[in-house]
Protein backbone atom coordinates (compact mmCIF):
# COMPACT_ATOMS: atom_id res chain seq x y z
CA UNK A 1 0.00 0.00 0.00
CA UNK A 2 1.50 3.31 -0.80
CA UNK A 3 1.83 6.17 1.67
CA UNK A 4 0.92 9.38 0.10
CA UNK A 5 2.87 11.11 3.00
CA UNK A 6 6.10 9.21 1.93
CA UNK A 7 6.36 11.37 -1.63
CA UNK A 8 6.59 14.47 -2.93
CA UNK A 9 3.07 16.26 -3.74
CA UNK A 10 1.96 15.93 -6.49
CA UNK A 11 3.84 12.57 -7.64
CA UNK A 12 3.13 10.09 -9.92
CA UNK A 13 3.93 7.17 -7.80
CA UNK A 14 4.21 3.23 -9.34
CA UNK A 15 4.30 0.16 -7.29
CA UNK A 16 6.49 -2.37 -8.86
CA UNK A 17 4.68 -5.12 -6.93
CA UNK A 18 1.44 -4.32 -8.60
CA UNK A 19 3.21 -4.27 -12.01
CA UNK A 20 4.56 -7.24 -11.59
CA UNK A 21 1.45 -9.10 -11.50
CA UNK A 22 0.20 -7.52 -14.96
CA UNK A 23 3.51 -8.47 -16.30
CA UNK A 24 2.42 -12.10 -14.86
CA UNK A 25 -0.75 -11.37 -16.98
CA UNK A 26 0.73 -10.65 -20.19
CA UNK A 27 2.99 -13.78 -19.96
CA UNK A 28 0.91 -16.23 -19.66
CA UNK A 29 -1.04 -14.98 -23.12
CA UNK A 30 2.24 -14.35 -24.66
CA UNK A 31 2.89 -18.12 -24.00
CA UNK A 32 -0.39 -19.72 -23.93
CA UNK A 33 -1.55 -17.87 -27.57
CA UNK A 34 1.71 -17.87 -29.51
CA UNK A 35 0.99 -14.17 -30.31
CA UNK A 36 3.63 -11.45 -29.45
CA UNK A 37 2.97 -8.51 -27.15
CA UNK A 38 4.82 -5.25 -27.79
CA UNK A 39 4.25 -2.68 -25.34
CA UNK A 40 3.10 1.24 -26.28
CA UNK A 41 5.11 4.09 -25.65
CA UNK A 42 1.76 6.07 -26.23
CA UNK A 43 0.64 4.67 -23.25
CA UNK A 44 3.02 4.83 -20.80
CA UNK A 45 6.76 5.79 -21.82
CA UNK A 46 8.40 5.60 -18.53
CA UNK A 47 11.67 4.36 -19.29
CA UNK A 48 13.23 3.48 -15.89
CA UNK A 49 10.60 0.68 -15.93
CA UNK A 50 11.59 -0.69 -19.66
CA UNK A 51 14.61 -3.35 -18.34
CA UNK A 52 11.05 -4.87 -16.62
CA UNK A 53 8.95 -4.31 -19.37
CA UNK A 54 11.51 -6.11 -22.13
CA UNK A 55 11.86 -9.58 -20.07
CA UNK A 56 7.68 -9.33 -20.39
CA UNK A 57 6.86 -8.12 -23.92
CA UNK A 58 8.25 -8.82 -27.72
CA UNK A 59 9.18 -5.07 -28.24
CA UNK A 60 7.88 -1.70 -27.77
CA UNK A 61 5.51 0.29 -30.82
CA UNK A 62 6.66 4.02 -31.27
CA UNK A 63 4.11 7.29 -32.93
CA UNK A 64 6.66 9.45 -33.47
CA UNK A 65 10.71 9.63 -33.61
CA UNK A 66 11.27 10.94 -30.50
CA UNK A 67 9.26 7.65 -28.83
CA UNK A 68 11.12 5.70 -31.69
CA UNK A 69 14.51 6.91 -30.18
CA UNK A 70 13.62 5.88 -26.74
CA UNK A 71 12.65 2.62 -27.78
CA UNK A 72 16.27 1.79 -29.25
CA UNK A 73 18.01 3.59 -26.41
CA UNK A 74 16.09 2.83 -23.49
CA UNK A 75 14.55 -0.84 -24.77
CA UNK A 76 17.63 -1.62 -26.14
CA UNK A 77 15.52 -3.39 -30.08
CA UNK A 78 14.15 -0.90 -32.94
CA UNK A 79 10.83 0.43 -32.27
CA UNK A 80 7.37 -1.12 -34.18
CA UNK A 81 6.82 2.14 -35.53
CA UNK A 82 3.37 3.57 -37.04
CA UNK A 83 2.84 7.32 -37.27
CA UNK A 84 -0.57 9.05 -39.24
CA UNK A 85 1.92 11.33 -41.00
CA UNK A 86 5.71 10.68 -41.97
CA UNK A 87 7.53 13.93 -43.05
CA UNK A 88 11.11 14.29 -44.58
CA UNK A 89 12.77 15.85 -41.62
CA UNK A 90 11.51 13.21 -39.46
CA UNK A 91 11.59 10.04 -41.73
CA UNK A 92 15.49 9.26 -41.51
CA UNK A 93 15.31 9.25 -37.60
CA UNK A 94 12.43 6.98 -37.61
CA UNK A 95 13.80 4.67 -39.72
CA UNK A 96 17.15 4.46 -38.28
CA UNK A 97 15.59 3.43 -34.93
CA UNK A 98 12.83 1.23 -36.38
CA UNK A 99 12.59 -2.60 -37.79
CA UNK A 100 9.01 -2.37 -38.57
CA UNK A 101 7.13 0.70 -39.86
CA UNK A 102 3.58 0.83 -40.58
CA UNK A 103 1.75 3.49 -43.39
CA UNK A 104 -1.41 4.81 -42.79
CA UNK A 105 -2.28 5.82 -46.48
CA UNK A 106 -0.90 4.70 -50.36
CA UNK A 107 0.59 7.76 -51.08
CA UNK A 108 2.81 7.76 -47.38
CA UNK A 109 3.65 4.24 -48.44
CA UNK A 110 4.92 5.32 -52.50
CA UNK A 111 6.48 8.55 -50.71
CA UNK A 112 8.28 6.56 -48.02
CA UNK A 113 7.97 2.53 -48.19
CA UNK A 114 11.55 2.94 -51.02
CA UNK A 115 13.45 4.39 -48.39
CA UNK A 116 12.54 1.44 -45.83
CA UNK A 117 12.39 -1.42 -48.04
CA UNK A 118 16.36 -0.23 -48.58
CA UNK A 119 17.24 -0.53 -45.27
CA UNK A 120 15.70 -4.20 -44.49
CA UNK A 121 12.70 -2.70 -42.91
CA UNK A 122 9.64 -4.73 -42.80
CA UNK A 123 6.36 -2.25 -44.01
CA UNK A 124 2.84 -2.54 -43.07
CA UNK A 125 -0.47 -0.61 -43.98
CA UNK A 126 -3.05 0.50 -41.50
CA UNK A 127 -5.79 -0.48 -42.91
CA UNK A 128 -9.74 0.69 -41.29
CA UNK A 129 -12.17 -2.17 -40.86
CA UNK A 130 -14.90 -0.01 -40.46
CA UNK A 131 -15.74 -1.42 -37.17
CA UNK A 132 -15.02 0.07 -33.57
CA UNK A 133 -16.93 -0.49 -30.41
CA UNK A 134 -15.34 2.65 -29.25
CA UNK A 135 -18.26 5.22 -28.47
CA UNK A 136 -16.45 7.85 -27.98
CA UNK A 137 -15.89 10.28 -31.25
CA UNK A 138 -12.78 11.86 -30.34
CA UNK A 139 -11.19 8.26 -29.52
CA UNK A 140 -13.41 6.33 -32.33
CA UNK A 141 -10.56 5.58 -35.01
CA UNK A 142 -13.37 4.38 -37.49
CA UNK A 143 -15.75 7.24 -37.05
CA UNK A 144 -16.98 8.72 -40.48
CA UNK A 145 -14.41 10.47 -42.10
CA UNK A 146 -11.75 8.92 -40.33
CA UNK A 147 -8.46 10.03 -41.31
CA UNK A 148 -7.16 6.88 -40.01
CA UNK A 149 -6.18 4.05 -42.31
CA UNK A 150 -7.04 2.50 -45.75
CA UNK A 151 -10.72 1.36 -46.46
CA UNK A 152 -11.00 -1.77 -48.59
CA UNK A 153 -12.66 0.45 -51.12
CA UNK A 154 -9.62 2.83 -50.78
CA UNK A 155 -7.78 0.21 -51.66
CA UNK A 156 -9.18 -1.54 -54.29
CA UNK A 157 -9.76 2.19 -56.13
CA UNK A 158 -5.79 2.64 -55.66
CA UNK A 159 -5.26 -1.09 -57.72
CA UNK A 160 -4.98 -3.37 -54.45
CA UNK A 161 -2.33 -4.31 -52.39
CA UNK A 162 1.06 -2.70 -53.29
CA UNK A 163 3.72 -4.81 -53.56
CA UNK A 164 6.79 -4.98 -50.66
CA UNK A 165 3.82 -4.71 -47.82
CA UNK A 166 4.50 -7.65 -45.56
CA UNK A 167 1.87 -6.49 -42.88
CA UNK A 168 -1.00 -5.20 -41.85
CA UNK A 169 -2.09 -3.12 -39.13
CA UNK A 170 -5.62 -1.94 -37.19
CA UNK A 171 -6.20 -0.17 -34.06
CA UNK A 172 -9.82 0.04 -33.38
CA UNK A 173 -10.28 -1.08 -29.25
CA UNK A 174 -9.92 1.22 -26.21
CA UNK A 175 -10.07 -0.73 -23.05
CA UNK A 176 -12.29 -3.33 -24.74
CA UNK A 177 -12.82 -7.06 -24.25
CA UNK A 178 -12.10 -10.35 -26.01
CA UNK A 179 -15.66 -10.23 -27.89
CA UNK A 180 -14.25 -6.70 -29.33
CA UNK A 181 -11.50 -8.20 -30.84
CA UNK A 182 -13.48 -10.81 -32.09
CA UNK A 183 -15.83 -8.46 -34.43
CA UNK A 184 -12.75 -6.85 -35.29
CA UNK A 185 -11.23 -9.80 -36.46
CA UNK A 186 -14.48 -10.61 -37.99
CA UNK A 187 -14.67 -7.32 -40.33
CA UNK A 188 -11.14 -7.09 -41.12
CA UNK A 189 -11.87 -10.88 -43.06
CA UNK A 190 -14.59 -9.43 -44.26
CA UNK A 191 -13.18 -6.90 -45.72
CA UNK A 192 -9.44 -7.66 -46.06
CA UNK A 193 -9.51 -11.62 -46.36
CA UNK A 194 -7.70 -11.34 -49.59
CA UNK A 195 -4.75 -9.73 -48.39
CA UNK A 196 -4.20 -11.78 -45.15
CA UNK A 197 -2.50 -14.81 -47.67
CA UNK A 198 -0.18 -12.05 -49.10
CA UNK A 199 1.14 -11.00 -45.68
CA UNK A 200 3.59 -11.80 -43.24
CA UNK A 201 2.23 -10.13 -39.99
CA UNK A 202 -0.85 -8.89 -38.20
CA UNK A 203 -0.48 -6.19 -36.20
CA UNK A 204 -3.87 -5.59 -33.97
CA UNK A 205 -3.33 -2.53 -32.45
CA UNK A 206 -3.93 -1.57 -28.78
CA UNK A 207 -7.07 -1.92 -26.27
CA UNK A 208 -6.56 -5.07 -25.28
CA UNK A 209 -6.84 -4.99 -21.81
CA UNK A 210 -6.16 -8.28 -20.70
CA UNK A 211 -4.59 -7.34 -17.00
CA UNK A 212 -8.07 -5.53 -16.44
CA UNK A 213 -10.17 -7.90 -13.11
CA UNK A 214 -13.02 -9.07 -15.64
CA UNK A 215 -10.96 -9.54 -18.38
CA UNK A 216 -11.59 -13.39 -20.19
CA UNK A 217 -7.70 -13.99 -20.61
CA UNK A 218 -8.56 -17.72 -21.58
CA UNK A 219 -11.42 -16.08 -24.22
CA UNK A 220 -8.59 -14.10 -25.62
CA UNK A 221 -6.01 -17.09 -25.48
CA UNK A 222 -8.85 -19.40 -27.27
CA UNK A 223 -9.76 -16.25 -30.15
CA UNK A 224 -6.06 -15.73 -31.18
CA UNK A 225 -5.23 -19.62 -31.29
CA UNK A 226 -8.70 -20.23 -33.28
CA UNK A 227 -7.35 -17.20 -35.91
CA UNK A 228 -4.02 -18.73 -35.89
CA UNK A 229 -5.55 -21.72 -37.43
CA UNK A 230 -7.47 -19.96 -40.09
CA UNK A 231 -4.08 -17.99 -40.53
CA UNK A 232 -1.07 -20.12 -39.74
CA UNK A 233 1.53 -18.28 -41.92
CA UNK A 234 0.75 -14.97 -40.05
CA UNK A 235 2.85 -13.50 -37.08
CA UNK A 236 0.22 -12.46 -34.59
CA UNK A 237 1.11 -8.74 -32.97
CA UNK A 238 -0.77 -6.83 -30.10
CA UNK A 239 0.07 -3.54 -29.01
CA UNK A 240 -1.21 -3.00 -25.60
CA UNK A 241 -0.71 0.50 -24.17
CA UNK A 242 -3.01 0.70 -20.62
CA UNK A 243 -2.75 -3.54 -19.96
CA UNK A 244 1.37 -3.05 -18.71
CA UNK A 245 0.52 -0.06 -16.49
CA UNK A 246 -3.36 -0.91 -15.90
CA UNK A 247 -4.08 -0.08 -12.03
CA UNK A 248 0.10 0.02 -10.89
CA UNK A 249 0.27 3.40 -9.27
CA UNK A 250 -1.26 6.88 -8.32
CA UNK A 251 -1.43 10.41 -8.42
CA UNK A 252 -0.62 12.58 -5.09
CA UNK A 253 -1.97 15.95 -4.72
CA UNK A 254 -2.76 18.06 -1.73
CA UNK A 255 -5.62 20.15 -0.74
CA UNK A 256 -3.81 23.89 -1.07
CA UNK A 257 -7.48 25.98 0.11
CA UNK A 258 -10.72 25.52 0.05
CA UNK A 259 -13.38 28.10 -1.44
CA UNK A 260 -17.11 28.25 -1.63
CA UNK A 261 -18.98 30.04 -3.93
CA UNK A 262 -23.04 29.83 -4.72
CA UNK A 263 -22.94 26.73 -2.35
CA UNK A 264 -20.27 25.23 -4.16
CA UNK A 265 -17.23 23.87 -2.44
CA UNK A 266 -14.00 23.06 -4.28
CA UNK A 267 -10.30 21.77 -2.86
CA UNK A 268 -7.94 23.21 -4.19
CA UNK A 269 -5.18 21.50 -5.36
CA UNK A 270 -1.46 21.65 -6.25
CA UNK A 271 -2.08 19.53 -9.26
CA UNK A 272 -4.32 20.45 -12.85
CA UNK A 273 -6.75 18.42 -14.40
CA UNK A 274 -5.86 20.30 -17.90
CA UNK A 275 -2.83 19.97 -17.07
CA UNK A 276 -1.78 16.62 -15.64
CA UNK A 277 -5.27 14.81 -16.20
CA UNK A 278 -6.39 16.13 -19.56
CA UNK A 279 -8.29 12.69 -20.24
CA UNK A 280 -10.59 13.90 -17.80
CA UNK A 281 -12.12 16.83 -19.14
CA UNK A 282 -11.64 15.09 -23.26
CA UNK A 283 -13.23 12.22 -22.84
CA UNK A 284 -14.51 12.99 -20.04
CA UNK A 285 -14.19 10.39 -17.73
CA UNK A 286 -14.34 10.49 -12.86
CA UNK A 287 -11.27 9.17 -11.90
CA UNK A 288 -11.19 7.33 -8.37
CA UNK A 289 -10.38 8.63 -5.20
CA UNK A 290 -9.11 6.64 -2.05
CA UNK A 291 -11.59 7.34 0.49
CA UNK A 292 -14.31 8.86 -1.49
CA UNK A 293 -17.44 7.88 -3.55
CA UNK A 294 -19.93 9.40 -5.99
CA UNK A 295 -21.96 11.28 -3.73
CA UNK A 296 -25.92 9.95 -2.95
CA UNK A 297 -28.88 11.51 -1.52
CA UNK A 298 -28.13 14.61 0.27
CA UNK A 299 -24.28 13.74 0.97
CA UNK A 300 -22.08 16.67 1.17
CA UNK A 301 -20.90 17.33 -2.35
CA UNK A 302 -17.45 18.47 -3.25
CA UNK A 303 -15.16 19.76 -6.15
CA UNK A 304 -11.95 19.45 -6.85
CA UNK A 305 -9.88 22.18 -8.47
CA UNK A 306 -6.88 22.41 -10.49
CA UNK A 307 -4.01 24.85 -10.10
CA UNK A 308 -4.10 26.14 -13.34
CA UNK A 309 -6.01 29.41 -14.42
CA UNK A 310 -8.30 27.62 -16.49
CA UNK A 311 -11.70 28.50 -15.62
CA UNK A 312 -12.53 24.83 -16.51
CA UNK A 313 -9.76 23.03 -14.64
CA UNK A 314 -12.01 21.35 -12.01
CA UNK A 315 -13.71 18.25 -11.94
CA UNK A 316 -16.55 16.40 -9.64
CA UNK A 317 -18.61 16.34 -7.68
CA UNK A 318 -17.18 13.67 -4.67
CA UNK A 319 -17.98 13.00 -1.46
CA UNK A 320 -15.19 12.01 1.19
CA UNK A 321 -15.15 9.56 3.83
CA UNK A 322 -13.82 12.70 5.77
CA UNK A 323 -13.85 16.20 5.39
CA UNK A 324 -11.29 17.54 3.35
CA UNK A 325 -8.91 20.19 5.04
CA UNK A 326 -6.16 22.03 4.07
CA UNK A 327 -3.03 20.18 3.96
CA UNK A 328 -4.87 16.62 3.32
CA UNK A 329 -3.67 14.09 0.73
CA UNK A 330 -5.57 13.49 -1.99
CA UNK A 331 -5.08 10.11 -3.92
CA UNK A 332 -6.35 9.86 -7.54
CA UNK A 333 -6.24 6.11 -8.64
CA UNK A 334 -4.82 4.08 -11.74
CA UNK A 335 -2.92 7.28 -12.85
CA UNK A 336 0.49 5.86 -14.51
CA UNK A 337 -1.42 4.85 -18.26
CA UNK A 338 -2.09 7.85 -20.58
CA UNK A 339 -1.66 10.25 -17.65
CA UNK A 340 2.11 11.24 -17.50
CA UNK A 341 2.95 11.06 -20.71
CA UNK A 342 -0.25 13.56 -21.22
CA UNK A 343 0.84 16.36 -18.96
CA UNK A 344 1.87 19.53 -19.84
CA UNK A 345 3.33 22.92 -18.92
CA UNK A 346 0.78 24.86 -19.17
CA UNK A 347 0.20 28.23 -17.24
CA UNK A 348 3.98 27.06 -16.10
CA UNK A 349 2.74 24.15 -14.10
CA UNK A 350 5.71 22.34 -13.17
CA UNK A 351 4.87 18.23 -13.65
CA UNK A 352 4.51 15.89 -11.04
CA UNK A 353 7.69 14.23 -9.67
CA UNK A 354 7.80 10.63 -10.75
CA UNK A 355 8.19 8.15 -8.14
CA UNK A 356 8.53 4.37 -7.84
CA UNK A 357 7.79 2.31 -4.58
CA UNK A 358 9.88 -0.54 -5.23
CA UNK A 359 9.23 -4.18 -4.31
CA UNK A 360 11.61 -4.70 -1.27
CA UNK A 361 9.70 -1.27 0.23
CA UNK A 362 11.71 1.35 -0.80
CA UNK A 363 10.45 4.23 -2.42
CA UNK A 364 12.58 5.63 -4.87
CA UNK A 365 12.34 9.50 -6.56
CA UNK A 366 13.30 9.27 -10.17
CA UNK A 367 12.44 12.73 -11.74
CA UNK A 368 11.67 15.80 -10.23
CA UNK A 369 10.90 18.63 -12.23
CA UNK A 370 11.11 22.65 -11.71
CA UNK A 371 11.73 26.05 -13.62
CA UNK A 372 14.34 24.73 -15.68
CA UNK A 373 12.43 22.28 -17.07
CA UNK A 374 9.70 24.80 -18.02
CA UNK A 375 12.36 27.17 -19.22
CA UNK A 376 13.95 24.78 -21.79
CA UNK A 377 10.21 23.54 -22.88
CA UNK A 378 9.73 27.47 -23.96
CA UNK A 379 12.61 28.44 -25.38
Amino acid sequence: MIDPLKFPSPCYVLDETLLDVNLAVIDRVRRESGAEIIVALKACAMWSIFPQLAQHSDGATASSAAEARLVLEEFGRPAHTYAPVYTDCNIDEILRCSDHITFNSLSQYERFAPMAILRGISCGLRINPQYSPVETDLYNPCVAGSRLGVTAEQLAAGGGLPAGIEGLHFHVLCESRPEHLRRALEAVERHFGDCLDRVKWLNMGGGHLMTHAEYDCDALIALLREFRARHPHLRLILEPGSAFTWRTGVLIATVEDIVENGGVRTAMLDVSFACHMPDCLEMPYKPAIVGAHDPVGEEPRWRLGGTSCLAGDFYGDWAFDREPKVGDRIVFEDMIHYTMVKTTMFNGVHHPAIAIARRDGRNEIIREFGYEDYRDRMS
